[in-house]
This record gives C-alpha cells, structure tokens and sequence, in this order.
C-alpha cells in the first residue's frame, strides 16, 4: 500500500470507486479529501494499541520484576527471621529446660529447708522447754534456799533478792503461763517487806565495838594505886623561900618533902575495897588473858546468834558477858561503863519476830513443773 500523498498537478489513473459510489454513479464532493485520513487512521489506531499494550506489557513486567525481586528480598529475610526464630526458639527451650531444672532444684531444697524448718522447730520447742524446766528448777532451787536461810537465819533481806530476782528471771521470759508464779512471788515479797525492821547490822556493830574496847578494858586485877597530886618541887622551893629565908626556909622544905612522901606510902600500905569474889583480885597475867579472851568468845557467840535469830543464846550469852565484866573487870572505870551501856542496849533489842515462809512461790513453782 502506497502511502505517499495524492498531488493534484501530478496526472494518475483514477481510484476505483467503491461499490456505494458505482451505485449512485456519483461520488460526494468531500469523500474524496477524507479518504486518505480514514486510512491513516486506521493504521496508526491499531499501532498505537499494539504500543500501548507493549507499554502496559513492559510496565507489568517491571513490576512483577520489582515484585519478584521485592518478595525474593522479602523470603530471604524470611528465612533469615526464620533461622534467628528458630534459633532463638531452640535457646528459650534450652534456657526453659534449664529454668525448669533449676526449678526442680529449688522445690527440692525447699522441701529440704521445710523438712530442716519443721525440725528446727521442733528442736527450739524441746529447747525452750528444757529452758524453762532449767530456769523454773534454778528458781526452785533459790527459793528453797531462801527459806532455809529465812527461817534459820531469819535473812529477810535475802529472802527478797531471791524472790525479785525469781520474778525478774520470770518477766524476761514474758509468757503468759508463769502469770501464776509471779503472783505467788509478789505476795511473799509483800509478806516480807510488811515485817518490822531489826536493825541487825546496827547491832552487830556494837557488839563488834565492845569486843574491841575489852583489851583496853581495866581488870580489879590490874588495878594500881593513884599518886596524890602534888606541887612541883621548884614551885614549893619558891614558896618555901618566899616564907623562910635562908637555911631555915631549905631544912623547912627537906622536911615537908619528906613527911609527905612517907605519908602517901603509908596510906597505900592498907586500902579498903568492897569486892564481891576475892578472885578477881588474884589473876595472874595469863588469868587475866584468858578472862578477857573468854568474854571476846561469849560476844562473839552472842552476834552469831543475832545474825542467825537464835533469841534464847543471844541473850544467855549477852547475860554471861555481863556477869564476867562485872566479876572481873573494874566497874568504876569509864571503858567498863560505857561497854555495860551497849550491851544492855543490844540487849533490849527485840528478836523475837515470827518469819514467814515462801511455801506459796514454792508451790506455784513445783504445780507448774508437774503439768503436763
């Protein structure tokens, strides 16, 4: 098919007519000009399809091309994702075997540590009950002696640190079932604290102070006879020489020297006394050491007996004491009369004080010790 185009000045056969035109046997006047353009048109419609659909081909397959190589990026991370997937997979269940191994481990050490738990404690149960049958039998054991030493003794005084240290013992251990024990203790303590005061050390010091005075203590043995006061010799020459001068006034003075000493040696030649035992004025020295030793022994057996409450051997040995210094021992002497006033005030001290007793602590205690 000749494409070029028609030139009018230019001679040529003339184109078939179509059928249409033979027909009519006369062709329209512009159908002439539009034929080459129809023709054209119908070339370049189909060419520019065929170019469209080459385009919208090639288009496509870029992308499928990009899509291809989008979705082989896409697996290839996928199977790289899978892989650490996987592998972190495998690590969690070998993390997971060893959490549950270590798991394992751990609830059979806390059956362990519960079974070691429940042993301990049946251990510290024994124990504070041992503890307490230990502490109420050392209680026991205080109390008892306290109220030997109470009523023997008459030692208030301890009796009372015995209960308070019974009861503190007791608070420490702060348990509702020794409620019973302390009460018993506090009653005692109550017992003791209402009873009169004997001023036991105060007595016992004045017994002390006279055993101390009795070496000093003057015998009717020991007695010796007392030189009359006189002037001294200077003084009496000096008034002798005043009154009588000269050699009458020192023959005067040799003689009232001498007359008086012979004087005072006869009058201490006989001397009258009223004494009950003529003993007394014949002790030798070991005699007298002994008589003073024997009255310390009286005294000393008297305080034993006022520290241990004894009333009828205190008093008999007080009694004896006061019989031996009167008998043997100056009573005109001041250390003799002060002694006899101490002794006769121990003396009338009173002793005589019933004690009470800790059977209801003691009771308490030993109730308790018997339940169960």
């Amino acid at each position: 098919m000749d494409d070029t185009p028609l030139n009018p000045n230019t001679s040529s056969s003339p184109l078939p007519l179509p059928p249409e035109a033979a027909a009519s046997g006369r062709a329209a006047p512009g159908s002439r000009l539009r034929q080459p353009w129809l023709r054209r048109a119908l070339v370049l419609v189909p060419l520019l399809l065929l170019a469209l659909i080459g385009l919208a081909w090639w288009s496509a397959q870029s992308e499928l091309r990009d899509l291809r190589r989008d979705t082989a990026q896409r697996l290839q991370a996928g199977d790289s994702i899978n892989s650490e997937t996987k592998g972190i997979v495998r690590s969690a269940q070998e993390s997971l075997k060893e959490l549950q191994a270590k798991v394992n481990v751990l609830e059979s050490k806390q059956l362990e540590a519960q079974s070691q738990q429940l042993a301990l404690d049946q251990l510290y149960q024994e124990l504070a009950r041992n503890r307490d049958e230990w502490a109420l039998a050392e209680i026991e054991q205080v109390l008892s002696t306290a109220s030997q030493q109470l009523q023997l003794a008459g030692n208030v005084r301890g009796a009372l640190i015995a209960l308070q240290n019974a009861d503190t013992r007791l608070s420490r251990a702060d348990k509702p079932q020794f409620i019973t024990i302390r009460r018993a203790l506090a009653r005692d303590m109550e017992k003791l604290k209402a009873l009169p005061a004997v001023d036991m050390t105060g007595l016992a010091l004045r017994l002390d102070s006279v055993i101390a005075q009795i070496d000093s203590m003057p015998l009717l043995s020991d007695e010796k006879p007392a030189l009359p006061a006189s002037k001294p010799r200077n003084a009496r020459r000096a008034d002798d020489k005043s009154a009588r001068p000269g050699w009458l006034g020192t023959l005067e003075e040799a003689w009232n020297s001498w007359s008086s000493e012979m004087w005072n040696e006869v009058r201490q030649l006989i001397r009258v006394r009223n004494v009950e035992t003529s003993d007394a004025l014949l002790l030798s020295p070991t005699q007298a050491y002994y008589a003073r030793e024997n009255l310390k022994l009286r005294l000393l057996n008297a305080r034993l007996a006022l520290l241990t409450r004894n009333e009828s051997a205190f008093r008999s040995d007080l009694i004896a004491a006061q019989d031996v210094i009167a008998r043997y021992f100056d009573g005109g002497a001041r250390q003799t009369q002060t002694t006899q006033a101490l002794l006769k005030q121990v003396q009338a001290s009173n002793l005589s004080i019933e004690m009470p007793t800790l059977n209801e602590s003691l009771g308490a205690v030993r109730n308790f010790k018997v339940k169960p």
